[in-house]
């Protein structure tokens, strides 16, 4: 016989365990099921190790830098990576393991461990389980894709996940993919002391992004001694004498590359190939998200899809937007939209890159008339004293509203101050309310007003 709930989780990834929590402690039976890893990605190889490992490589960076600032460091800078693993893997581990047990003590909630899937409307199979539900909560994220280069099948290749295993230093880490994932990663390992070259088919870095932005970032990589190939094509793999020879054409010249590992960061795809969506009547797009209405509902009664594996977002944060949009609209008798939120992220090189609202590039194909502001991150004290000058903070503005249309701050310090612009456009305030306010001195926010009062038309 079945099991029957009034709500059902699948994964336990961000959106996942507040929403099965939040629903218990309304006094309904929930179930949440997990096939492997509690916590999802964010947790286990995403956001909490990678931005852990960034943290030493920066140590290291900071380390070398000593005699820029005054200070002597006797003897070589090394880097023990199985300490820095361990670090990593001490700070992570509390946090798996605290989803687990909070999961696992939720009055009213029950814990399956397994792959789910459906087997008709309402009805999950769990390993040997069979689960009925009313409700029905999909959360089962995504993973690193693979893309289709020949060679690359008969190569040893490393993706996000696996590099989190890494305990020892590449001597040339070769990654595939020019954006968020592979530059994080490239910068890193080479703050650690790996060779990195970095292939991307695009003429250009994160090709989503501004070209000046694209262009500052690959300037900052290649200035620490990483090698960017940019405008690859006819990519090809290979093993060589225990090694991996990358060969390519890139800007019409044939290249090749050898390096020691491999790290694949081309993409990722949601893990929706293998839950028997077709069997609830649950419609995904061509690459596989979920289909989503503006509040989370699929085509299925019932049913609503969170996180990464419906495309709205592909973020951590976003996935926690999903979980709040559900429980309000569900619980709150709230009216909360996935068309609400302004589109912000962050790209966490050193410095790093925050961003919020539209791209220049989306500003000028929208047609309006708009105003931009544009100031480098040199004109600020607190980054000279830093001694981190690199990058610059550009601001757009609607010319007839006065409302913030976009920003994009690289540079030290970006992915936190972009947030200040970002509760403005909230708040749906004239840029004049951030520009006429009052910033401490000297810190790098103070940049803000400054550049706010040289707003000039955007041609």
């Amino acid at each position: 016989m079945p099991s029957r709930f009034d709500a059902l989780v699948i994964g336990t990834g961000q959106a996942g365990p507040s929403l099965a929590a939040r629903l218990a402690s309304t006094g309904k039976k929930v179930a949440i099921a997990e096939r492997k890893r509690f916590g999802g990605t964010c947790v286990n190889v995403g956001c909490v190790p990678t931005k852990t490992l960034v943290a030493s490589a920066r140590a290291a960076h900071m380390a070398r830098r000593g005699s820029d600032f005054g200070v002597t460091v006797s003897g070589s800078i090394t880097v023990d990576m199985k300490k820095v693993k361990a670090r990593k893997d001490a700070i992570v581990q509390p946090s798996t393991q605290g989803i687990e047990k909070w999961l696992k003590s939720t009055k009213n909630l029950t814990v399956y461990e397994g792959h789910a899937r459906f087997e008709e409307p309402g009805r999950v199979r769990v390993g040997e389980e069979v689960l009925e539900a009313e409700n029905i909560f999909i959360n089962v994220g995504a993973r690193a894709g693979a893309p289709p280069v020949p060679g690359l099948d008969s190569v040893p290749y490393l993706t996000n996940t696996g590099m989190m295993e890494v305990d020892f230093l590449p001597e040339h880490l070769i990654i595939l993919g020019g954006s968020y994932v592979g530059l994080e990663f490239g910068q890193m390992y080479r703050r650690f002391g790996s060779e990195v070259t970095v292939i991307e088919r695009d003429p250009r870095l994160i090709a989503r992004e501004d070209e000046d932005v694209s262009s500052a970032i690959r300037e900052i990589l290649e200035t620490e001694g990483i090698q960017v190939l940019t405008s690859a094509a006819g990519l090809c793999m290979e093993g060589r004498a225990g090694k991996i020879t990358a060969r390519l054409t890139c800007e019409g010249k044939p290249r090749e590359v050898t390096g020691s590992h491999l790290l694949v960061a081309t993409g990722r795809v949601p893990n929706t190939g293998d839950l028997g969506l077709d069997k609830a009547g649950i419609r995904v797009d061509a690459r596989g998200h979920i289909e989503v209405d503006d509040e989370l509902r699929t085509s299925a009664p019932g049913v609503w899809a969170l996180g990464d594996c419906n495309g709205k977002g592909a973020f951590t944060h976003t996935s926690w937007n999903d979980y709040e949009i559900v429980a309000a609209n569900l619980l709150d008798g709230g009216r909360r939209r996935v068309s609400d939120r302004i589109p912000c992220y962050g790209l966490f090189v050193d410095p790093p890159l925050g961003r919020a609202g539209m791209t220049e590039r989306q500003v000028r194909e929208s047609c309006r008339k708009a105003l931009i502001a544009k100031k480098p991150m040199a004109h600020i004290g607190r980054a000279r004293e830093r001694g981190e000058t690199q990058g610059f903070m550009k601001i757009l503005v609607d010319a007839e509203s006065s409302h913030i249309l976009g920003a994009a701050i690289l540079g030290i310090g970006g992915d936190e101050i972009v947030h200040s612009l970002l509760d403005i456009m909230y708040a749906k305030a004239p840029y004049t309310v951030i520009q006429r306010a009052v910033h401490i001195h000297p810190t790098v926010t103070e940049l803000i007003p400054t550049a706010l009062g040289e707003l000039k038309p955007l041609e």
